[in-house]
């Protein structure tokens, strides 16, 4: 089983094997974590992206971390949120399980996520960490041995620890 850890902090700044862009289709940067993850990767990240032309919504590519300290970055695009009955729930679940299997094939360890579509695309947090959550404790890892749940405030750090505490059984409601 996968140990599973809740921080507050920068993503760019841990030092895991990868981190986890919440990124858009393009793949070529943008706001939030996106934009935080290429600034701080350097340009390198950028030129490495372009060739991968994009990614599909629940999908994953891997590239190199470049001036990050983690060795890699898995972008994924999530789903950008309507009212949950247009596919969310089975994109967002396949986001992390698209980074998981890219983590495994790499080797890692270790992998950091921030709250995938909880930014701008509007996922609600306690909709969104249940299947984060979920989904990491349903995975059957061959490398990966942790997984760090990056939050951007004190406020989703609360929402995934209350979300972890619960258990699983309450998580499919």
């Amino acid at each position: 089983m996968i140990e599973i850890e809740v921080i507050q902090g920068d993503i760019t700044k841990l030092q895991v094997d990868a981190i986890v862009n919440a990124a858009n289709c393009s793949l070529l940067g943008g706001g939030g974590v996106d934009g935080a993850i290429h600034r701080a990767a350097g340009p390198e990240l950028l030129r490495a992206c372009i060739p991968l032309n994009g990614c599909e919504t629940g999908k994953a590519k891997i590239t190199p971390g470049f001036r990050l300290p983690s060795k890699f970055v898995i972008h994924t695009p999530g789903p950008v949120y309507r009212d949950g009955q247009h596919g969310e729930p089975e994109l967002l679940e396949s986001c992390y399980r698209s980074c998981l299997d890219l983590a495994d094939e790499a080797g890692c360890e270790t992998v950091a996520f921030p709250a995938i579509s909880t930014g701008v695309y509007g996922y609600p947090w306690k909709a969104a960490t249940e299947i984060a959550v979920r989904t990491v404790r349903e995975y059957s890892a061959q490398k990966v041995k942790k997984v760090i749940f990056c939050c951007f405030n004190a406020e989703m750090e609360k929402v995934y620890k209350k979300v972890i505490e619960a258990g699983i059984e309450d998580l499919s409601s």
